[in-house]
């Protein structure tokens, strides 16, 4: 097989989104090819042990490795600038992956309260499990992280902007203090998206991503990637995924990589929409929170402009009249469709009190500014002029 030209050269991101990291096989086809097989077959037995020892370069199974899926990961490494990284099945086991790997029994780890609810779940509930210890903090609070870095503190782990609410912490602070106690930072990216922030330029040590938001973008398929140094990836993931298994199918890798080729156009699109959107209903008299990172009133619009390019394709507000007026906004949409997911080309509205973050206790919620009212928008890539009408009708029936 022969390499793209594009392969490793330090095209702008647009350009390697379309090229980077493409295999083709002696039939020199267009598009990437599709790679469906489990295992692979070898010249001889010889080659067969050369190649689980390590000593001849190839494919052994699926579950390891895959042309497609190599594709994909080549793809990713050199948009985000990283040296090494994996795919995952979906964005949760990218996250659980690249926390729980490297971590054993008397390990200490500290998050923001303000994370995803199954990411919240993985550091405060299943890691004590294992005898890892987390502590979570005010995520915007830089004296509460110093604080809570402890002699076995190993891992640190934040998203930014936080699901669901927005907020944006300073990566670049937060990434010294957790480097000056001797830990990594792990940080989230799919709110921002690689097109908008780029958190290992600001000092996060591993960057992970639910490949099934805007990178599919289509509704269509599930998936994740991790991205780090050469090393992290050798010393901590390569073997737990190898024996473990939280393989990306070949398919779902292929879907993805068509998905790459538009992400720059879907995310400069749906982040301009989300501005409109954001404009529109900032004064609306029915709206008592609006929420954009691209805004002068966000509340951290100062780290916004100094580590983000551009805000974000999702828009965060709070409804008066709590549940009942928020459920009567969702149910009146006629575009934009209940959803918990996001990043998707359709319009795509949720509730967080009552899904994603429904398992929090009210006062968890309430600390987290998730308040009952409190509606979670992506805007996709309908006209704005349409989805701005259909959100004032909406608001209406509220």
């Amino acid at each position: 097989m022969s390499k793209s030209p594009a392969s490793g050269a330090r095209y702008r991101p647009e350009t390697r989104l379309v090229h980077s990291g493409t295999l083709r096989s002696e039939f020199g086809e267009t598009s990437e090819a599709l790679f469906l097989t489990q295992g692979y077959v070898y010249d001889s037995a010889e080659q067969c042990e050369a190649r689980f020892k390590g000593e001849d370069p190839g494919y052994i199974y699926s579950r390891y490795s895959n042309p497609t899926i190599a594709m994909f990961e080549r793809r990713m490494i050199e948009l985000e600038g990283a040296e090494a990284g994996r795919s995952t099945a979906t964005g949760m086991a990218a996250v659980t992956t690249a926390v729980l790997a490297p971590l054993k029994a008397g390990d200490h780890v500290v998050a923001p309260k303000a994370m995803f609810g199954s990411c919240r779940y993985v550091i405060e509930d299943l890691l004590p499990r294992y005898g890892i210890a987390s502590t979570l903090v005010d995520g915007l609070d830089l004296d509460q992280w110093q604080r809570a870095m402890r002699p076995n503190t190993k891992t640190c782990f934040l998203e930014s902007p936080t699901n669901p609410t927005l907020d944006v912490l300073d990566i670049g602070a937060i990434a010294e203090i957790v480097h000056q106690a001797g830990a990594r930072l792990i940080v989230d990216n799919v709110f921002a998206t690689p097109i908008w922030q780029s958190p290992l330029a600001l000092g996060a040590d591993v960057v992970v991503y639910s490949a099934t938001k805007h990178i599919d973008g289509q509704g269509r398929c599930l998936g994740g990637m991790i991205l780090s140094s050469e090393a992290f990836i050798a010393e901590h993931l390569h073997n737990f995924m190898r024996q473990t298994g939280p393989s990306l199918s070949p398919f779902n890798a292929w879907v993805l990589l068509k998905g790459l080729e538009t992400l720059s156009v879907r995310v400069r699109a749906q982040t301009d929409n989300a501005a409109r959107i954001a404009d529109a209903l900032a004064k609306h008299p029915r709206i008592t929170r609006l929420i954009y990172p691209g805004r002068d009133d966000h509340p951290q619009a100062a780290t916004v402009k100094k580590q983000m390019r551009a805000g974000s394709t999702l828009v965060g507000f709070e409804v008066a009249g709590a549940k009942a007026a928020a459920f009567r906004v969702l149910n009146a949409l006629k575009l934009a469709r209940i959803s918990n997911n996001l990043g998707d080309a359709k319009s795509l509205v949720t509730h967080p009190a009552t899904t994603t973050h429904q398992r929090l206790k009210p006062e968890a919620r309430a600390e987290l500014g998730i308040s009952e009212g409190f509606i979670r928008f992506s805007a996709g890539l309908e006209h704005p002029d349409d989805l701005i009408e259909d959100l004032h009708a909406a608001l209406e029936a509220a």
